[in-house]
């Protein structure tokens, strides 16, 4: 019969047994496990902002238009039955453009003629009797009841005379108004009715741009809106005029948004237009803008560096600590490969310029110089 110390001795063996193996586990797994090394920091290509020294200019696109453009329309209506000028040509002031049927109004007119003709005689006749019945009532030989009735018929001959000059006068303007006329001298820029066609009073057949004042029509954002006042200078230029430029000054500035675009539209009257400017051309239209001291510092970076916040223009800054920071700007003119940013930036500041859609806010980066930084900044 085996005792129970030898039970004791044989239980406490095999648990050391237990333990030790355990303890052989947890050293080999510890032994197995290895530290994940850090991950590099991304390299960027970054360069520290330099202010321009010059205040920011804005261009912006414009068309070239009239300062007045009016429609052409008949003050009658009626039936078109000829027109004698078409689109693009140039008309004089005075010069016929378009006719209607003027028939009907050359009846209403002859029969305000006649009318007024009629009136004539009635008025005549009285004026007479008037003369008689005085005469006689200066003699005592008619009562003075007579005399009055004979004053009031003529009185109501000279009123239906006056009636009868103002119709035939009115006729007679109906019926001039069936010939369109261009009251000014310019270039007809559209035509919206054609011969045969029935038109109503004041239903346009033409627009009219006025010799004269010529206008450059842009639409501003609201970033270089502060800068616009009526009465500012701007440069214009015109892309089928290479080489020239002309001056201008904001005329009219729309006090109110397009609900479309969010633009404000600006009128500059040019200054010394030439023949060569034509209506329709498109112009790029440049001026300074009075940037607040606070915001004195202007900068051009490559269109590579910039990014967006939502949906506002932002750029992407390298701070002491070598983590990015998305920082919106205000952006005042967009090149061919540059941008001009007056606000957001401060001078020294590190601007990845490369690869700005692969990092991400906060993250640890390695800034690289560009091997030739005047290919981004050209």
């Amino acid at each position: 019969m085996i005792s129970s110390r030898c039970v004791f001795q044989s239980n406490r063996i095999r648990a050391l047994a237990s333990a030790a193996f355990i303890a052989t586990l947890a050293a080999l797994a510890a032994c197995g496990k290895k530290e994940a090394p850090a991950p590099a920091p991304r390299p960027v290509v970054a360069v520290a902002a330099e202010a321009d020294g010059q205040p920011p200019r804005a261009t912006l696109p414009g068309q070239i238009e009239s300062r007045y453009s009016t429609p052409l329309s008949f003050r009658v209506g009626g039936k078109i039955t000829e027109r004698r000028v078409r689109l693009g040509d140039s008309v004089a002031a005075g010069q016929i453009v378009a006719k209607l049927d003027p028939a009907d109004a050359s009846k209403n007119a002859a029969s305000a003629a006649a009318q007024l003709e009629a009136a004539q005689h009635q008025l005549a006749y009285a004026k007479q009797q008037l003369d008689r019945d005085r005469a006689q009532s200066a003699e005592n030989l008619i009562a003075p009841a007579q005399l009055e009735q004979t004053q009031n018929a003529y009185a109501t001959a000279l009123a239906q005379r006056n009636q009868a000059q103002q119709q035939a006068g009115l006729a007679a303007d109906q019926l001039k108004y069936t010939t369109l006329i261009a009251d000014h001298a310019g270039v007809i820029t559209s035509e919206q009715a054609d011969t045969g066609q029935n038109v109503t009073v004041g239903q346009p057949v033409y627009n009219l741009a006025w010799n004269g004042d010529i206008d450059v029509v842009c639409d501003v954002p609201e970033s270089a809106l502060s800068a616009l006042a009526v009465g500012a200078r701007a440069t214009v230029a015109l892309g089928a005029l290479p080489g020239k430029s002309f001056a201008a000054r904001v005329r009219e500035l729309s006090p109110a948004a397009d609900p479309q675009s969010r633009t404000y539209r600006a009128k500059l009257t040019v200054e010394a237009p030439t023949r060569d400017m034509r209506l329709g051309m498109t112009a790029d239209v440049t001026f300074a803008q009075a940037v607040a001291t606070q915001h004195a510092g202007v900068f051009t970076l490559p269109s590579t560096a910039l990014f967006h916040d939502n949906k506002e223009p932002a750029v992407w800054v390298v701070k002491s600590d070598n983590a990015l920071e998305l920082r919106r700007v205000e952006v005042a003119r967009y090149g061919e490969r540059t941008v001009t940013v007056t606000r957001g930036l401060n001078a020294g500041e590190r601007v990845v310029w490369q690869g700005v859609h692969t990092v991400s806010a906060g993250e640890k980066v390695r800034v690289v110089a560009p091997l030739h930084p005047e290919d981004f900044a050209s």
